[in-house]
């Protein structure tokens, strides 16, 4: 299966890479001299420099074209795109089947990525979800990486597999969509938690704590939502909050490391450089938790601490203070 790549940013560049080792595939961006500049270096020196792109790994500036030579489509952009692109493909599609690796929310609307597509595309083709603890520098230099790929359309979501599996890069499969969903949203909120509480230098119990409290909280979400708690324990959820809470690589993390130094959110976007997602997740996940009565403090003080309600010493010493209460209830 070949596949066409929309977003030529560090994980869709690496995603490409993944599936051009075995078959043809086309990797398009929205950046026309970015795009020309990878053309000629045949890397991407902006987000993945010095890795070399694979033979079979062509890079396009035409959208159409780059559909038109493909038999699927892998989204990878922020979630605040994902329904434009969706419009913009849509007339292209017929009937290719839909991946997608973007984790987060729709901005406003706080729907999931899958509910924004099944009302742009509608329930015709088939649809999958690539999600986990996977960096994109890490898959690009061929080091282990295990993911999942969740979808209702067991026969696609084994084609996506099969598709990106290597020696080194294995896709297990689930059908929990809304969970895999949910762990790769709500583990940027909690990154931004722990990295703050690195920033703060409160060590590593603290880290500890809050990865495991973070987790029950992602948990007691899930199963407002309807989501299999196997799943939340699995890549899509525990896998991916440990990584993206530990790892140097991961954006939410140093966004939290910063604040918890004391800088303010902009001068730490500047330097990060990069869209960080657990910023706006934050909302989205605080809606959702409002809406199903979900106690989720930890959450709900990385929300205070970025509109400003609360300095990070005060949201620590708040959480520190709730009443005592048995650890699972």
């Amino acid at each position: 299966m070949r596949f066409a790549v929309l977003g030529a940013g560090s994980w869709g560049t690496a995603l490409a890479m993944q599936l051009a080792r075995k078959s043809k595939t086309v990797l398009w961006g929205r950046n026309k001299p970015g795009i020309k500049a990878m053309q000629q270096s045949r890397s991407n020196e902006q987000y993945l420099p010095g890795i070399k792109f694979p033979e079979k790994l062509i890079i396009e500036t035409d959208l159409a074209h780059a559909i038109a030579q493909s038999d699927a489509v892998l989204v990878v952009c922020p979630s605040h795109a994902f329904g434009d692109i969706l419009r913009q493909i849509k007339p292209l599609l017929e009937g290719r089947p839909l991946a997608w690796a973007s984790k987060g929310f729709e901005p406003g609307t706080g729907r999931f990525l899958h509910e924004v597509a099944d009302e742009i595309l509608g329930d015709a083709i088939p649809m999958a979800l690539v999600t986990g603890p996977s960096f994109a520098k890490d898959v690009a230099m061929h080091k282990p990486t295990l993911v999942a790929v969740a979808s209702k359309h067991k026969e696609f979501a084994k084609q996506v597999s099969l598709a990106l599996r290597s020696e080194h890069f294995k896709a297990y499969l689930s059908e929990d969509i809304i969970g895999a969903e949910l762990g790769g949203a709500v583990k940027n909120v909690l990154a931004l938690a722990t990295g703050i509480a690195d920033g703060m230098e409160l060590g590593d119990n603290t880290r500890a704590a809050l990865l495991t409290r973070g987790m029950a909280e992602m948990i007691r979400l899930g199963e407002a939502l309807g989501c299999k708690p196997e799943t939340l324990m699995g890549l899509s959820g525990l896998g991916d909050l440990v990584l993206t809470s530990t790892g140097d690589l991961s954006r939410n993390r140093r966004m939290g490391l910063a604040l918890g130094r004391g800088e303010t959110i902009e001068s730490a976007k500047k330097t990060i450089g990069q869209v960080v997602e657990g910023i706006g997740t934050t909302d989205e996940v605080m809606r959702l938790a409002n809406k199903h009565q979900v106690e989720m403090p930890i959450t709900e003080h990385v929300w205070k601490v970025i509109h400003g309600q609360m300095t990070t010493t005060e949201a620590l010493t708040a959480l520190m203070s709730r009443d005592l209460r048995p650890e699972f209830e």
